[in-house]
């Protein structure tokens, strides 16, 4: 069975996008951006919502090219573009880069990918997450909280039917007063 994580930047405050989809408060340092790049290395598949794969999707199957793209950006890049993603939405029609869309029952096919034999699943995009969140199918949580607020936007946890128990496996603080954690869910 495999595992499946969900991460992402977020605000003190808990969003991971501002009012009007603003992600620019959320610039990662070098060791952040190494710390993500290295999470794209150990995953074997990647589930996105169709916001985030837009988003993901208009900048990382060219980063490589960019003429100021630091060596972790090509790296990121190139990791981007190899690895298997999927994509869950019912509004788009067609999607590149290694990559297969999913336009039914999503937490029906996240089952279904836990089940099967393999390394390791990252999921994001809000919607997305939040259902697999109230299916009970997240394994494990990361974040990467940033010393900003502001206030309101695009939570990065969803209203829940019941409780999430979780177990600490990881604190540490990065460059700019970002504090990653990671928590386990426990079963």
């Amino acid at each position: 069975m495999r595992k499946l994580i969900y991460g992402m930047n977020l605000t003190l405050d808990g969003y991971i996008a501002a009012p009007g989809d603003d992600i620019g408060w959320s610039v990662p340092s070098d060791e952040l951006f190494q710390f993500w790049s290295d999470q794209l290395q150990a995953t074997d598949l990647t589930l996105y919502g169709r916001k985030l794969w837009q988003t993901m999707s208009s900048y990382w199957p060219t980063g490589d090219q960019q003429p100021n793209a630091t060596p972790a950006e090509v790296e990121f890049a190139r990791r981007w573009r190899d690895m298997s993603k999927v994509v869950f939405s019912s509004t788009i029609d067609k999607v590149d880069w290694n990559t297969r869309l999913v336009t039914g029952d999503a937490v029906a096919e996240i089952t279904r990918l836990k089940a099967e034999d393999g390394g390791p699943m990252d999921i994001g995009g809000a919607t997305l997450a939040g259902a697999a969140m109230r299916a009970g199918l997240i394994d494990e949580y990361m974040l990467a909280t940033a010393p900003v607020l502001v206030g309101g936007g695009t939570p990065f946890f969803t209203a829940l039917d019941n409780w999430v128990n979780l177990n600490l496996v990881e604190t540490r603080t990065l460059p700019g007063g970002v504090v990653l954690t990671r928590y386990e869910t426990r079963r």
